[in-house]
């Protein structure tokens, strides 16, 4: 089992970012975390990396679901997008499958809800 669904887009890194938050948006996600790892490699270390944002996807009725199953849940929130500049000139997108993550907890009620999240994430990543 993969634990991404991903999509190369032909487009450059900032269109990319721009259609991978409108397309989490249309699935009922909002960004509450952004993380610009090339700036922060450049800072911290001196390395030059690829433009590469992970984007923390909350779609909170899903979050709050799973919060009142699992309280230590949250060490697995949010669902983290990736959004990098490819070599070839394009960007990929990528997205965790939270089916792929929540297995470690003994939950079927709980992996109900991360089927449902991994579907909604799916379709954006899919309408990117």
């Amino acid at each position: 089992m993969s634990y991404y669904f991903a999509k190369t887009l032909d487009v450059g890194f900032d269109e990319a970012v721009v259609r991978t938050r409108a397309a989490l948006q249309r699935e009922g996600f909002g960004v509450i975390t952004e993380i610009d790892v090339r700036q922060i490699l450049k800072t911290k270390i001196g390395a030059d990396f690829r433009p590469y944002l992970i984007l923390g996807a909350c779609n909170p009725k899903m979050a709050h679901e799973a919060l009142l199953m699992e309280d230590k849940v949250g060490t697995m929130l949010p669902c983290n997008v990736v959004v990098q500049e490819a070599a070839t000139g394009t960007t990929d997108v990528a997205a965790i499958d939270p089916v792929a993550s929540m297995q470690a907890i003994e939950n079927p009620k709980l992996l109900e809800t991360a089927a449902t999240v991994a579907a909604k994430l799916k379709a954006a990543i899919a309408s990117v």
